[in-house]
């Protein structure tokens, strides 16, 4: 089984998602189908119910959390019923308003807390802000997180190991000399994948990304770190399972694939 710990099914057209799903089903891939705001958690969750390999988050998107700062009682009543929470974090890489900052702020920090006292994990955007986001994930005591496409500085990375989060690799891994630096640093035991389907490769090369590009991602990593795709593929495997397992929501999921 491979392991897509952060994509946007919610982005593909109606005329697309058909084919997105069998192509999760064919090659089993294990997807974590994270949100920005209401309106994609909905249709995330609507596409979910139809996979048994699909699982739908709520989250509010740093980019668009200063619409969200003053109806949060909305906003936690969604993430209420979400397994797990996310995309959510802080962005001052593609935000770069400093009034957006608080908002912010505000939000990660509400749904921070809702997820620590639900023992809920959470997928983490900490673009430019890496710091920061390794700040108030530690002052809210977060226990279990998923690091979305770190990029930032390997110091900061040393810390969000030494908290034991696990990171993401993704498509960027064929662009980037940094992201590749950042690959081998990540502990195995810490290490997952994703693609951040279909925006993080249309972002790169302007091409739609496919959930089969999960497996270049494995490929990549592979070769990178010395080790066999097969091998490296079951190791992520098995990451996520040790991540979720022992939670009540998402380990019945695992179950009902028979992990």
């Amino acid at each position: 089984m491979l392991i897509d710990a952060h994509a946007h099914l919610d982005k593909y057209g109606d005329d697309e998602i058909d084919g997105v799903l069998a192509a999760i089903e064919r090659d089993r891939i294990l997807t974590l189908s994270v949100a920005d705001d209401p309106a994609s958690f909905r249709r995330a969750e609507a596409i979910a119910v139809r996979s048994n390999f699909v699982i739908a988050g709520f989250g509010i998107h740093p980019s668009v959390a200063q619409g969200f700062a003053d109806s949060l009682t909305e906003v936690c009543e969604l993430a209420n019923r979400s397994p797990f929470i996310g995309e959510i974090g802080l962005d001052y890489r593609f935000v770069t308003d400093e009034a957006h900052y608080g908002p912010q702020r505000q939000v990660f920090a509400t749904l921070l807390d809702l997820a620590r006292d639900q023992g809920k994990l959470v997928n983490v955007h900490c673009a430019g802000a890496e710091q920061d986001t390794a700040d108030m994930l530690r002052s809210h005591r977060i226990e279990r997180a998923i690091i979305h496409w770190y990029s930032g500085p390997l110091d900061v990375l040393s810390q969000l190991v030494a908290a034991g989060y696990m990171l993401t690799i993704g498509v960027e891994l064929m662009h980037s000399g940094h992201i590749r630096d950042v690959a081998r640093a990540i502990p195995s035991d810490q290490l997952l994948t994703e693609t951040d389907n279909p925006g993080g490769l249309r972002w790169l090369t302007g091409e739609a990304g496919q959930p089969e590009g999960i497996t270049e991602v494995v490929a990549e990593l592979a070769a990178i770190r010395g080790v066999q795709p097969e091998g490296l593929a079951t190791m992520v495997q098995s990451n996520m399972v040790r991540l979720v397992g022992p939670d009540p929501l998402l380990g019945r999921w695992l179950t009902n694939l028979g992990q």
